[in-house]
């Protein structure tokens, strides 16, 4: 099956039916239906359909090179910069359909799947078998439009406990023992973000150290998520209700995070790409470029995500009649500086791309990498500003049936805007409310603000990729020499 549908992937979903747990009690029936997942469920839905319309089918899929079927884009390897022009085409069409608030729209873990796939050759080196099995689950992810969630993070107490001679078992993820039939894998990784709406999940911890010859901490590999003995268990649900005019963000975009825990999870051999090696596990995901290929498709949404909340801004300021306030015209004007130079780092990405080692188009990683750290301490002064903007008329926000009630004239006479109506203004400071004062809006500014690392992360990873310092000190002792 090339490119899929919303209807199909809604069915593929309800028939995988995994172990999630929410709020105490393990979920039965049709994920779908159930209130938890059922807006995001058919938002990403209608992402999958939009590569059906005609107006997009050309720049959102393209030909397989092995059954001449169309295949999502976001599994192309850019091979020009005029590929990764046509990556970020494709990305940008989904981030403006879901306004940057999916953090793991399917094109992320597409385009680290990509990255990983290109790099398959390193693992030849110690088992060509697992060089295979990588590319072949890439093909089969990109000729059934799979769904991929992926485990990376485990909890500091499980790294730690598997150095730490306590006497306790440790509980870092580890392969138990290999079989004839596979691998027999237990553990738990933190914010399996989409875990529950996602057909497969990818595992690629970074391994613990230990003393064996073959490290059984070191692994990667890939399963559906419904293998015996994968659990998800669900953070609180933010979800407050299905109504649109309520719950505008929350009843499309909620996003779900779990523990997904894996208990003696028998993952087939073919389904292995690395095991035993920790040194080769940290090169190979270094060597992959995940960091800056899904670093391109980051900076995709936080562009549309930006225009989004400009938009918010601009309305409420419209409403209350003071889009020329000086506090107002200050404040956005930053927001469109941050908005114009996110443009500009993607584009430069691309203008100073390069072929890397396995002939793949690498956009620079420098421009990228600086908006990755720039950018989660931008997001909470833009929520700040809806905040600030909207002051009491964030909180004095009556819900729709209100409108509906005996006490609708009331409503009608003092809650209305400058030219707008109550019902409408009120419909808009939900909005601002949802992005800035909600559990769903404190779960997005704590998401950007760790998106790809800790800000000690973000900072090495932009110094370790500077690649100038040397130039420019020459520039100065050039200077100090100079008669």
């Amino acid at each position: 099956m090339p490119i899929k549908t919303g209807k199909q992937y809604i069915k593929n979903l309800n028939k995988l039916s995994p172990e999630i747990w929410l709020n105490g009690a393990r979920i039965k029936g049709k994920i779908s239906q159930h209130p938890a997942f059922r807006g995001l469920i058919k938002s990403q839905a209608s992402l999958y359909d939009m590569q059906f319309e005609e107006r997009y089918r050309d720049r959102m899929t393209y030909i397989s090179p092995d059954t001449g079927d169309r295949v999502g884009l976001s599994y192309l390897p850019p091979s020009s910069k005029g590929d990764l022009q046509r990556r970020r085409n494709m990305m940008s069409l989904w981030a403006d359909q879901h306004h940057g608030f999916l953090g793991r729209a399917p094109d992320y873990m597409n385009t680290a799947l990509m990255a990983f796939a290109g790099a398959a050759g390193m693992l030849a080196e110690t088992n060509p078998q697992f060089a295979d099995n990588l590319r072949n689950y890439y093909v089969y992810c990109r000729e059934n439009d799979i769904t991929l969630s992926h485990g990376f993070i485990q909890s500091k107490i499980s790294m730690l406990s598997a150095v730490l001679d306590n006497g306790n078992e440790s509980s870092a993820a580890r392969v138990h023992e290999i079989t004839q039939d596979g691998y027999i894998v237990s553990g738990a990784f933190l914010l399996n973000t989409q875990g529950a709406t996602s057909e497969e999940l990818l595992i690629y911890p970074q391994p613990s150290m230990s003393n064996d010859e073959v490290n059984p901490y070191a692994f990667f590999f890939a399963v559906p998520s419904n293998l015996e003995g994968i659990k998800f268990v669900c953070r609180e649900n933010t979800v407050n209700g299905s109504s649109k005019y309520n719950y505008p963000l929350s009843s499309r975009y909620e996003e779900m995070d779990t523990l997904v825990i894996l208990d003696h999870v028998l993952v087939p051999h073919d389904r292995m790409f690395l095991y035993g090696d920790e040194e080769l596990s940290a090169s190979f995901f270094a060597r992959s470029h995940f960091h800056t290929h899904v670093s391109h498709q980051i900076l995709c949404r936080y562009i549309a995500k930006t225009e989004f909340l400009v938009g918010v801004l601009e309305y409420m300021a419209e409403c209350l009649d003071r889009s020329g306030d000086k506090f107002f015209i200050d404040r956005v004007s930053e927001i469109l500086i941050t908005l114009e130079t996110l443009k500009a780092l993607v584009i430069a990405s691309e203008a100073q791309s390069s072929l890397d080692e396995w002939g793949r188009m690498l956009p620079d990683p420098r421009p990228l990498y600086a908006a990755n750290a720039w950018y989660p301490k931008v997001y909470p002064q833009i929520i700040e500003t809806i905040q600030l903007l909207g002051s009491s008329d964030l909180i004095m926000i009556p819900s729709e049936q209100d409108f509906s009630s005996p006490i609708s004239p009331y409503l009608n006479k003092y809650l209305q805007g400058s030219d707008t109506d109550a019902y409408s203004k009120v419909q808009l400071f939900r909005l601002a409310w949802e992005l800035s004062v909600s559990a769903f809006g404190g779960r997005q500014t704590q998401y950007e603000r760790f998106f790809f690392g800790s800000p000690n992360t973000l900072t090495e990873r932009i110094y370790s990729n500077l690649g100038d310092r040397d130039r420019y000190m020459n520039i100065v002792k050039g200077w100090m020499t100079h008669k």
